[in-house]
């Protein structure tokens, strides 16, 4: 009686469910954060500016969100494994995708304006991020010849399941811290020592770290 009370105290799915407020918090702030402070995103455009928002966004939205949600498919998704393993695809892969189309955001914001005095990939932040990019697309690769098609021999898909769960939430960290120092970068780049910007800034990045908890939480729970 002692273990099934206990286990029930445990469960993933009310972890899961702060998760998905998280998120959505996450969603709203950056939202109220661009459009409302920093006058909207663009890829093209003659304010520069709207050009770097697209990076912020697609970052926290496109890819931080969405890989959570994509980690946690496999508690949330009331179906077979085959399709939680679908769901848990495509939106690793959807995340991917938006990661890398705000990474060109940002590139092509740095060359159109001309930052000078720190030239591409100097900042802890790009280093982080470009390391997380890349090792995210070499995961869902090999997740995708491994477990989905063609797919490995069973025995081979045990031995590689957890260390793709390990590396899974490694990637998953990076991309939390990625999104932190990035916060901070662009809490000195735009000047917000205080206002109301400032704070929803800050309370962005407290929803970004609670998400990277929740989640992991989550996967690690029954």
């Amino acid at each position: 009686m002692a273990a099934k009370a206990s286990g029930s105290l445990l469960s993933a799915t009310p972890v899961t469910v702060i998760a998905h407020f998280l998120g959505i918090a996450i969603t709203t702030l950056v939202l109220v954060w661009i459009f409302h402070f920093e006058h909207g995103l663009a890829l093209s455009s003659e304010n520069k500016q709207k050009i770097f928002n697209v990076h912020p966004v697609l970052m926290l939205i496109g890819f931080v969100f969405i890989i959570g949600e994509g980690i946690m498919a496999y508690k949330t998704v009331p179906s077979t494994r085959r399709v939680q393993k679908l769901v848990h695809m495509i939106l690793l892969l959807m995340a991917l995708v938006l990661g890398v189309l705000g990474i060109y955001a940002v590139f092509k914001f740095r060359n159109e304006v001309g930052i000078p005095a720190i030239p591409n990939m100097r900042t802890l932040h790009s280093w982080l991020g470009m390391g997380t990019i890349c090792l995210f697309g070499f995961q869902w690769l090999l997740a995708f010849f491994s477990f989905f098609f063609p797919g490995a021999e069973i025995g081979t898909r045990a031995r590689v399941a957890p260390w793709h769960t390990f590396m899974g939430v490694v990637i998953f960290l990076m991309a939390i811290c990625t999104a932190e120092a990035g916060l901070t970068e662009a809490f000195i780049f735009l000047g917000l020592n205080h206002g109301k910007e400032a704070f929803v800034v800050n309370f962005t990045g407290i929803a970004v770290l609670l998400f990277g908890i929740a989640v992991t939480l989550a996967l690690i729970l029954p």
